[in-house]
């Protein structure tokens, strides 16, 4: 159990300050490395692959994806859909952050996978029921135009937490049931409630019930439906202490309810590259991926 509730404001804000705990460089240092790692990932993605950019999934100005898809693309062919990080309110201050998050489909792309990169109103022009609703709308949309094509999800700190919340979705609302083959969640937050006291929640003024109802933790009744998806919950070695304990917990509840999850414990990595290193067909992770959609 996390004794999160006795730590002091200053070992709150610090457990969950992912940057603060990167054993390769400063915070500043690895923020910015970060940015323009996906960058130049997302822009090589591109040379090599053929693109639809800003493909509308709802009538809000952010409810848009970018595909990646093989040059030899077909409708039934393997979706990945990526969620963004970012602590649900900023990746750069230059750019929309889905234009930055095409950089997994560089490795992915050449092995007949599409990459779908998907925006969300980030706070504080989008608050946290919002952005859940719109991702959630987002694999609405991306089963209805391509009902031949596995769906996979792959998210990212607060991307990780936005794919849980589609894992945790009562489908009955949409009158449709995704069929979501597996989902990939890296270096994720499960309980949004201990954020809420911290610098985190200033652009999104959550309140405590604002929190519970959109944790994972607190929706595992509703996991259900996702019984027949692979999940996999991935953390870095050089994640906090906080964000560690987090990801073990949600794996644990969601082994107890018998659903297909494995447990990566990430070695050599911080909660940036562990990320970053998806550019590369060789990581573990990559591989791990490619074996999940049976194209390793």
């Amino acid at each position: 159990m996390s004794n999160w509730e006795t730590m002091s404001q200053d070992e709150l804000e610090k457990q969950y300050s992912p940057s603060r705990w990167s054993h390769r460089m400063s915070p500043d240092e690895v923020v910015k490395s970060h940015v323009t790692a996906l960058r130049a990932g997302t822009e090589n993605a591109q040379r090599i692959s053929q693109t639809q950019l800003n493909i509308p999934y709802g009538e809000g100005e952010d409810e848009k994806l970018d595909m990646y898809m093989p040059h030899n693309f077909s409708p039934n062919c393997p979706l990945l859909i990526y969620i963004h990080g970012g602590y649900w309110q900023f990746l750069t201050l230059s750019c929309t952050v889905k234009e930055e998050s095409g950089f997994m489909a560089a490795s992915l792309v050449p092995k007949g996978v599409a990459v779908v990169a998907v925006d969300y109103s980030i706070a504080p022009k989008g608050n946290m029921d919002l952005m859940v609703s719109q991702v959630r709308a987002s694999v609405v949309s991306i089963m209805q135009r391509y009902p031949s094509s596995e769906l996979y999800l792959c998210g990212h700190s607060a991307g990780a937490h936005l794919v849980a919340m589609v894992l945790s979705a009562d489908w009955s609302k949409y009158n449709v049931t995704p069929d979501i083959k597996g989902a990939f969640l890296l270096s994720g937050i499960y309980d949004i409630v201990p954020i809420v006291s911290t610098y985190v929640n200033e652009p999104l003024t959550m309140t405590n019930e604002v929190a519970l109802r959109n944790s994972p933790m607190c929706l595992l009744h509703q996991l259900k439906g996702s019984i027949s998806t692979d999940v996999v919950i991935a953390v870095a070695e050089h994640d906090s202490p906080e964000f560690r304990r987090q990801s073990k917990d949600y794996y644990k509840s969601l082994k107890s309810m018998g659903l297909r999850a494995t447990f990566e414990d990430v070695p050599n990595t911080d909660h940036f590259n562990i990320l970053e290193k998806f550019v590369d067909h060789d990581y573990s992770l990559t591989q791990l991926l490619l074996k999940m959609m049976g194209k390793d």
